[in-house]
């Protein structure tokens, strides 16, 4: 996977003033800093493209159109506009395509590729904002680690896409595989353009164990956020009340949802009364700000059995998707009843960027918890399930959580994580930290689902079952020399290293500092954010 990338830098060395080597994939996190000439930046943005001339004439057009100067910030912002342009017309093609689906599983997979270009457009036009904040010449951290976040979600939704047509005679993906490659390939120029152009240089604070875990608030946290923390739902302000015997405003979460203001900029409550609501819940986009309240794990459930069986894709099968920027959960349980048997069945999908799960659990069995994009974190969480479930290609950190095995079809290996990495330039990765795994049978911490699959376990605790070896193939040697797995000072009788993998991409992490670029404060920038949820959190290490 990297030598195109060194032939790429070879071919365009007269424009390069390359700086440092990236080095960070195999044994440093942190990533170092190039400076580009533009023309060769406007190059490698059309790189890989079937009809480059056309892609180079538009970032040249973007360009003139809008008055830019020709420096590094404004041909990353001519090829993210180019990007998007061509996120829209793919939408309108797969938009035909609907009409030649032959069977309702192509069309649920047509409507999801619809749905997940759309994310890519608005990631997109984030991203665009964020440039231009950054053109202002304010050095704030928080909007490079925005844009990357927005870029390497950007660039996996069309992998979802395609991944709903398993199942089908694939006559139709075909078709749309084509449609997407253009729009995939700009996508991850972008972002590799913007990998080499900027550095994030966090550096670990003096003291790494800052939480927010008693009455000391930032200043810009709300007395309504403050209130939101501490409250029971009895004595918190809320703006919409479910309750099964009539006692609310409704009787459907998926109602109060409905009836939610969009696009909202302040936190709007929904406190679900304690029973168990039997729906599917799909919180689109355009729901910002949404928090559920529940009464607590096993007393607000919310389930359904939605499989891969009944002929759902993966993506519809989840008993609460939530898509809206800024959700938070607390005091609730997620449900996916659909067992072992009927393979892939998701409780709790999460799309929503700068999302917060506090005191919740997570239930099903294969694919319980997808955590498909951009970024979010769990704090004393219970997950349950059998295989790959926790999986997605979200940028996730999970503290504080209990993971409960479950069994398995025969002959089905447990296996915690599945993380779906599938560029070295993205963001994204899962850090279990401080957590509990709690395996009654044979037990696998991960596999890769992608080539650049990233999971790291630190500071937990792991049960016996945990197998020696620790980790698991997908499929003979696939990603073992790209992902990126580490282990940090874990505890507990499966937490022995003398027996772990030997892969290239396997590492027993003993510094601190490269430990600390997966803890809330770097891997999710979660002091831009976290502190206004009012979820209890610690931003680095423990120890």
């Amino acid at each position: 996977m990297e030598f195109p990338k060194f032939l790429l830098i070879l071919i365009l060395l007269p424009f390069y003033q390359v700086l440092s080597l990236n080095e960070y994939e195999t044994f440093h996190p942190y990533q170092t800093s190039y400076t580009l000439d533009p023309q060769a930046m406007i190059i490698q943005a059309c790189n890989n493209i079937q009809n480059q001339a056309l892609c180079l004439s538009h970032i040249q057009s973007n360009l003139d159109n809008h008055g830019h100067v020709r420096d590094p910030h404004s041909v990353l912002r001519a090829a993210i506009r180019n990007s998007l342009n061509q996120a829209k017309l793919a939408i309108q093609s797969i938009t035909k395509f609907s009409t030649l689906s032959a069977s309702s599983r192509d069309q649920m997979a047509i409507e999801d590729c619809q749905e997940l270009l759309d994310f890519s457009v608005t990631e997109l036009a984030w991203s665009l904002g964020e440039m231009r904040k950054i053109r202002t010449g304010l050095k704030n951290f928080h909007y490079e680690g925005n844009l990357k976040a927005w870029l390497s979600a950007a660039l996996s939704n069309q992998d979802t896409c395609l991944e709903g047509f398993e199942g089908t005679d694939r006559h139709l993906e075909n078709f749309i595989k084509g449609s997407l490659a253009q729009v995939t390939q700009l996508i991850s120029n972008v972002l590799t353009l913007y990998v080499q152009l900027h550095s994030l240089p966090f550096k670990s604070p003096r003291n790494e164990t800052i939480r927010y875990e008693n009455p000391k608030y930032p200043e810009w946290m709300t007395n309504g956020d403050k209130e939101m923390l501490t409250s029971s739902p009895s004595k918190m302000h809320v703006d919409a009340v479910v309750a099964l015997d009539g006692s609310g405003h409704y009787r459907s979460i998926a109602q109060a949802i409905y009836e939610a203001p969009s696009y909202s900029s302040r936190r709007y409550v929904i406190y679900v009364k304690r029973g168990i609501y039997h729906e599917n819940v799909d919180m689109k986009k355009k729901k910002t700000n949404i928090m559920l309240v529940g009464d607590g794990i096993g007393a607000t459930v919310i389930t359904g059995n939605r499989n891969f069986m009944q002929g759902w894709t993966t993506f519809r099968t989840a008993t609460v998707a939530v898509s809206g920027k800024g959700f938070i959960a607390r005091d609730i349980t997620f449900r996916n009843t659909a067992g072992p048997k009927n393979f892939q069945g998701v409780a709790l999908r999460v799309d929503s960027d700068q999302s917060a799960f506090f005191r919740c659990s997570m239930e099903g069995y294969q694919d319980t918890l997808y955590a498909h994009s951009l970024r979010q974190f769990y704090r004393e969480c219970n997950i349950y399930g059998t295989i790959d479930f926790i999986f997605g290609n979200g940028a996730a950190v999970l503290q504080n959580c209990k993971i409960y095995t479950r069994e398995p079809l025969p002959l089905q290996k447990v296996t915690i994580t599945a993380q779906g990495r599938k560029s070295p330039d993205q963001s994204t990765g899962f850090s279990i930290q401080d957590s509990y795994v709690y395996a009654t049978r044979p037990t696998y911490l991960g596999r890769p689902w992608k080539m650049y699959s990233r999971t790291v376990y630190m500071n937990t605790y792991m049960s016996g079952m945990v197998q020696p070896r620790g980790w698991l193939e997908w499929y003979g040697n696939f990603a073992l020399n790209s992902l990126w797995y580490g282990e940090y000072r874990n505890y507990g009788p499966g937490s022995s290293l003398s027996g772990r993998v030997k892969w290239p991409g396997y590492h027993i992490i003993k510094d601190p500092s490269t430990a600390s670029f997966f803890t809330v404060q770097h891997f999710i920038d979660g002091m831009s954010w976290l502190p206004a949820t009012g979820v209890q959190f610690t931003a680095g290490l423990t120890n």
